[in-house]
């Protein structure tokens, strides 16, 4: 027995494939044109602004950045950046360990890659659909742009304070300088605010982060002879 299905069915699932096929195509091109122009904006800069928190930003090259900052960043918030594919598993499976016994305390494991992924791309949030899509462009731009445009992204789009983002900005709003001219210390200062920049406060100095930036300058050390540390940095 055949099961003949109506023509108003056929016409939405036609449509629904013309659509889907079309965002698809979309993304694709918007990840391609992204490894080489800046987004115009992004979800989580506009939620800023229309907050009433505030949009400053300036989009700088890798080149007019100290390779403290990005020195800095990977110390603090992604060590295994430079060799891991997008994903440090055994941080997830960590962070999933730790989230089981202490739900009321959830531990985030995104890597450099990730969160690029979801500030560019996406949105902020713990859904399952969002972190599902996280990975779909994670996995993209690791193939799409290298490392140093992820770094680079990374570096421009992060939220460093609130409506603050960026490392031009930042540079700008806690020591009246440009980035290119950010010491060593100021950059482990304004990394060790990362994990949630609206809270820990460079200037004025919070607690967590005048006790967390002395330990970002000692893994600073201790990363900042490595080969393909290096490759990044310079």
């Amino acid at each position: 027995m055949t099961i003949k299905i109506p023509e108003r069915g056929l016409r939405i699932w036609r449509f629904a494939k013309r659509l889907f096929l079309i965002l698809f195509f979309l993304q694709l091109f918007y990840i391609l044109l992204l490894k080489w122009v800046n987004p115009p904006i992004t979800v989580t800069q506009l939620a800023s602004w229309i907050s009433g928190h505030g949009l400053k930003r300036d989009y700088v090259a890798m080149k007019q950045i100290s390779p403290y900052p990005k020195l800095a960043v990977m110390a603090a918030e992604d060590q295994l950046f430079p060799d891991h594919n997008g994903f440090d598993w055994k941080s997830i499976e960590k962070a999933m360990a730790h989230n089981e016994k202490r739900p009321k305390k959830v531990k985030g494991a995104s890597t450099i890659s990730q969160q690029v992924a979801k500030n560019v791309f996406l949105w902020q949030g713990r859904s399952w659909i969002r972190k599902g899509l996280e990975v779909y462009f994670t996995f993209m731009i690791e193939r799409v742009w290298g490392k140093k445009r992820i770094l680079e992204m990374y570096m421009n789009v992060s939220e460093m304070g609130t409506g603050v983002f960026g490392i031009e900005a930042a540079a700008r709003q806690y020591f009246k300088k440009s980035s290119k001219k950010l010491t060593r210390q100021q950059a482990a200062m304004i990394a060790a605010s990362m994990p949630n920049p609206k809270k820990y406060a460079v200037k004025p100095i919070s607690k967590y982060v005048s006790i967390r930036y002395p330990w970002v300058l000692r893994q600073m050390l201790i990363l900042q002879n490595d080969p393909d540390v290096q490759k990044l940095i310079q």
